[in-house]
C-alpha cells in the first residue's frame, strides 16, 4: 500500500469516528436562533465572508445565538459571537444543534447534516488565479478530492459574485448544486466608502492620515499534496525600498509597506519571514480581517493571491509579483487566465516591478476593470451581505 493510500485510509477511519460523534448528538433538538460560523479550517480569527455575513445578521437581530469554530478562542470576537474551540466533540455539538451553518472553508470529512439546516459555503475567493479542484489535473490529490465530494454534497449554496463562477464551479469545487449570486460579503468593505476604515487602521498601526500603504498579501503555498496538507512560507525577493520611492515618484505621499501572511500561515508564523529587515514596514500578518486591510491600502502586491481581484473591484492599483512561475505551475497546476485576459500588469523581478508601477496608467486600469466585470457578469457592489442575510433570515423563519 502507498503512502497516499495509507494515509486516505487513516482519514477516512478518522471520519467514520466523526459521522459517528454527529449521530450521537441527534439527541439535542436544532435551535431555530442558531448559527455557527467557521473559516480557513479554524484558523485566523473574526475576517472574511462569514465575519460581514456575521455583522450583518446581527444588526438585524441581537437575539440570534452565533458560535464561532476556532483554533484560538483567544482571539478577538466581538461580545454577540461566543468562540469555541474547534475539536470533534465542539463541532459534532454546535453543528448539530444549529439551524445555519456558514464557512469558507470545506467542512470536517466526515460531517453529518440534518434534515432542516442550512449550510451557506462561501469559500475563500471567487474569482482567483490558481487552479483548484479539476482545473489542477494530476496535481489534486485524491484525499482533496475526497473531502471536497463530501462537502460539497452538505452544502446548501455556494456563494458566486459573477457567470464565470457560475460555469466554473463544477469542476473547480465539484459542485454541481445552486448558487447564491450575491457577491462577496468581504468585499462590501472595499467597494463601498473607504473613508471610515482607512482612519481607523492607520490610528490602529499609529500611521499619519495622510500615509500611503502598499500591501504585500502573497498567496498560500503547499496545500494537500500526496498525503497531510503542508503549509509553506515564501521568501520575500521584492526590494521594497525600490518599490515605495517608485510609488512615491509616481503616485506621490509617504508610502509604508504593510505585510499581511496569509491567515493559515500566520497560524504557524508569528510575522512574515525576512532575510533582511524591511524599512518603514508594519507586519499585519495577525490582524483577523484580510479585507479591512485591503480597503485600507492604496496599493496592493501580491502573486497569485486571488485578493487582487478584490482590490480591483475597489479600484485599487495591484501590482502582480510573481518570481517562481514556472516551479509554481508544476506543484499546483495551471492558472486560470492568461496574461493577456487580466487587467493587471505582472513583474517576474524588481527592474519588471518597478516598470509596472512607473507605468500604471488609473485610467486604462478603470477601463480594464469595468470590461472585465461586465464581460464575466459581476455583481461586486457592496450588498452581497445583506443578500446572504435574506436567505439566513427566510430559512430560520421557516419550519422545515
Amino acid at each position: 500500500m502507498s503512502s497516499e493510500s495509507r494515509y486516505i485510509l487513516k482519514r477516512k477511519i478518522k471520519a467514520k469516528r466523526l459521522s459517528f460523534l454527529f449521530l450521537l448528538m441527534r439527541v439535542f433538538p436544532v435551535r431555530r436562533k442558531k448559527i455557527v460560523f467557521a473559516a480557513f479550517e479554524g484558523d485566523g480569527g473574526f475576517g472574511c465572508n462569514p465575519r460581514y455575513i456575521a455583522e450583518e445578521l446581527h444588526r438585524r437581530d441581537e437575539t440570534l445565538e452565533m458560535v464561532w469554530l476556532t483554533h484560538d478562542p483567544g482571539r478577538g470576537f466581538p461580545p454577540y459571537i461566543r468562540p469555541v474551540r474547534d475539536t470533534g466533540i465542539n463541532t459534532a455539538y454546535h453543528l448539530s444543534t444549529a439551524k445555519v451553518w456558514i464557512d469558507n472553508y470545506r467542512k470536517p470529512f466526515g460531517t453529518l447534516k440534518r434534515k432542516g439546516q442550512l449550510y451557506i459555503q462561501t469559500w475563500h475567493a471567487s474569482i482567483g488565479f490558481k487552479a483548484v479542484g479539476l482545473f489542477r489535473g494530476d496535481a489534486f490529490p485524491k484525499i482533496a478530492r475526497i473531502v471536497s465530494e463530501w462537502d460539497s454534497h452538505l452544502a446548501d449554496y455556494f456563494l458566486s459574485n459573477s457567470e464565470y463562477c457560475d460555469r466554473i464551479y463544477p469542476k473547480k469545487l465539484l459542485y454541481n448544486g445552486p448558487t447564491l449570486r450575491s457577491g462577496s460579503p468581504r468585499c462590501d468593505i472595499i467597494v463601498g466608502d473607504r473613508t471610515r476604515i482607512r482612519k481607523e487602521v492607520r490610528e490602529r498601526y499609529g500611521l499619519a492620515q495622510d500615509a500611503k500603504i502598499v500591501l504585500y498579501a502573497p498567496t498560500f503555498r503547499g496545500g494537500a499534496q500526496k498525503g497531510k496538507k503542508q503549509v509553506v512560507p515564501n521568501p520575500i525577493t521584492i526590494d521594497f525600498d525600490r518599490a515605495r520611492a517608485v510609488l512615491s515618484e509616481k503616485m506621490g505621499g509617504d508610502w509604508i509597506v504593510m505585510l499581511r501572511l496569509h491567515p493559515q500561515l500566520a497560524a504557524i508564523y508569528d510575522q512574515m519571514p525576512a532575510d533582511k529587515k524591511i524599512e518603514q514596514a508594519i507586519d499585519a500578518s495577525q490582524a483577523d480581517d484580510m479585507s479591512e486591510l485591503i480597503a485600507a491600502s492604496d496599493a496592493l502586491i501580491t502573486d497569485y493571491s486571488s485578493c487582487a481581484f478584490d482590490a480591483m473591484y475597489g479600484g485599487i492599483p495591484v501590482f502582480l509579483y510573481a518570481d517562481d512561475i514556472e516551479d509554481y505551475k508544476q506543484k499546483r497546476g495551471q492558472f486560470m487566465w492568461k496574461k493577456d485576459e487580466l487587467p493587471f500588469s505582472v513583474a517576474g523581478d524588481n527592474d519588471e516591478l518597478e516598470a509596472s508601477i512607473s507605468g500604471f496608467d488609473y485610467d486604462r486600469y478603470f477601463a480594464m476593470k469595468q470590461e472585465f466585470m461586465e464581460k464575466h457578469g459581476v455583481c461586486e457592489d457592496g450588498h452581497a451581505s445583506e443578500r446572504v442575510a435574506d436567505v439566513v433570515e427566510t430559512k430560520m423563519r421557516s419550519n422545515h
